[in-house]
């Protein structure tokens, strides 16, 4: 494995102390591992900055990281659950400043908000450069196996995918799985 390292985040509704998180962090051991609440977890609040902020505290937290155990972000993988793994690609695909990374981690990517399928989250997709792995449920209400496929094939390179038979967008009960997933993919960035 090349991989040094592995930075997470969480989804809107949850913090880095997320049970999948922490089963991930356990699955890739001893792979250094970081899991970062966003700015307005930290600040106590239950509603999400705007993606601007969002995206500056992924590039923030993972180039710190990166200082931290010595590399740089082209040996880290990125990414997370729902939100959290989304704003790792925007931060990967932006145009002005790309976060260059080894590869990105999608649990559950909320390709559009429920029953609102016309509010698609993928202009920024093709411009993803890195390595993408997407875990999501079949059943999941931010976006249907059919319709994921069709977003996946915006990238410039395919990702690897997994849907995980019944799961609804918070996987309940698939920590384990999932985390064995990851931990497998690393093994080829």
């Amino acid at each position: 494995m090349n991989v040094r390292g592995l930075v997470l985040f969480p989804g809107a509704g949850s913090s880095a102390s997320h049970g999948a998180l922490i089963a991930i962090e356990q699955a890739v051991a001893p792979l250094p591992v970081a899991r970062i609440d966003f700015p307005y977890r930290k600040a106590g609040k239950k509603f999400p900055d705007k993606a601007p902020v969002l995206v500056q505290c992924v590039k923030d937290e993972v180039s710190s990281f990166a200082k931290q155990i010595g590399c740089d972000t082209s040996a880290l993988v990125i990414g997370g659950r729902s939100m959290g793994g989304r704003m790792c690609t925007m931060a990967n695909a932006d145009e002005q400043d790309p976060l260059v990374v080894a590869g990105l981690v999608c649990i559950g990517y909320p390709l559009h908000p429920p029953k609102k399928p016309e509010q698609l989250r993928t202009a920024h997709l093709p411009n993803v450069t890195a390595k993408t792995l997407f875990i999501s449920g079949t059943k999941d209400e931010f976006g249907t196996p059919a319709e994921l496929q069709s977003a996946w094939s915006l990238l410039a390179q395919p990702p690897t995918t997994h849907f995980i038979e019944n799961g609804r967008h918070e996987l309940k009960g698939a920590d384990e799985m999932v985390a064995t997933i990851i931990a497998e993919w690393l093994q080829h960035v």
